[in-house]
């Protein structure tokens, strides 16, 4: 675990941290050049946290990168984070970091401690600028208008959008805005204009997303969220359960799922599967197994969740059909 990010933290005007971009992390056993890096970083720092003051000491092989640390903002300072365990979040530079660890693919959802990560990120204005505080937004504006300079408040939020930091390789994301930083997009994953990624979620190999992953859910490989589906999260209304879809699945467009989905299991389009869900199982030849909750069939392979549209009961039957995703729309090149 122990590991150290370099970041470029913005600095608001009253001298609070607003955010931290990391374009490169070191880690103590990683390879070669990892490993220098952090036993050179990890000699410069007594604390967690450090400022670092001469580009050189950093020992950056590389000229363009050093090049780029030269020539800093007034309002930009360049800092050293280290991890040394996985505790709860102390930081908002450590909050940074770890949302870069996930988005940069070296840690999947649901692996790192994210506890008190919403107490520890301001909430300010995401702009064509940069972060600004909320309370110097108003001067801003005014500002823009007097000297006629563009300034487009895209969002206020405690999350700014994943390609502000890290565009992930192999990805098509058609509306950028609907993706946070700390998503984990596998490559192949075309995320479409209604699709959304929340932070600690994502997809663990090529995936159609036309609907939504809240926090903490994770999407199999060949899986496809139908347009307007929903998969139920774990940061708010009291469900306490990591829901998932399997690999080779679907989930129907207007769907919504709150359990964990198998391998190669179908949610039919504006079904909405809820853990308490009273669901009629049918085997391979249509007779029924009798009514169970929904979370009882959690993880099981091989399932079609419909509505009888006779008798409105939800069924669950064998699924006999594959799910099998376009390749030409993941050879995301």
């Amino acid at each position: 675990m122990p590991l150290i990010g370099l970041g470029l933290a913005t600095i608001g005007a009253s001298g609070k941290t607003l955010d931290v971009f990391f374009p490169l992390i070191a880690f103590a056993g990683g390879d070669l050049e990892s490993s220098n890096l952090y036993n050179s970083w990890n000699q410069l720092m007594d604390d967690n946290i450090l400022e670092i003051q001469d580009v050189e000491a950093l020992n950056i092989e590389d000229k363009t990168t050093l090049s780029a640390l030269q020539s800093l903002n007034s309002n930009i300072k360049l800092i050293l984070c280290r991890i040394q365990e996985d505790i709860t979040i102390q930081s908002i530079e450590e909050a940074y970091l770890k949302l870069h660890l996930i988005s940069y693919k070296f840690f999947q959802p649901n692996t790192l401690n994210l506890d008190n990560l919403f107490n520890t990120l301001p909430n300010v204005a995401w702009t064509n600028n940069g972060p600004i505080e909320l309370e110097s937004i108003n001067h801003s504006i005014l500002e823009s208008k007097r000297a006629h300079r563009s300034l487009e408040i895209k969002s206020i939020d405690k999350f700014p959008r994943l390609t502000d930091y890290i565009v992930p390789p192999g990805v098509r994301i058609a509306d950028t805005s609907r993706v946070r930083l700390g998503a984990y997009l596998s490559e192949g994953t075309t995320v479409m204009h209604e699709g959304f990624v929340n932070f600690n979620a994502g997809t663990l190999g090529a995936a159609m997303i036309e609907g939504r992953i809240s926090a903490g859910v994770i999407v199999g490989k060949n899986s496809d969220l139908g347009g307007g589906s929903s998969t139920m999260g774990t940061l708010s209304g009291g469900n306490k359960v990591k829901i998932s879809v399997g690999e080779n699945s679907l989930l129907g467009a207007n769907a919504g799922l709150g359990i964990p989905l198998g391998n190669n299991c179908i949610v039919e389009a504006g079904l909405y599967l809820t853990g308490g869900s009273k669901v009629e199982v049918f085997d391979r030849d249509m007779v029924s197994q009798g009514v169970v909750k929904a979370d009882q069939l959690s993880n099981q392979d091989n399932l079609l969740f419909i509505r009888n549209s006779l008798s409105g009961a939800v069924e669950a039957r064998i699924n006999l059909k594959s799910v099998e995703l376009n390749d030409a729309l993941h050879k995301n090149q």
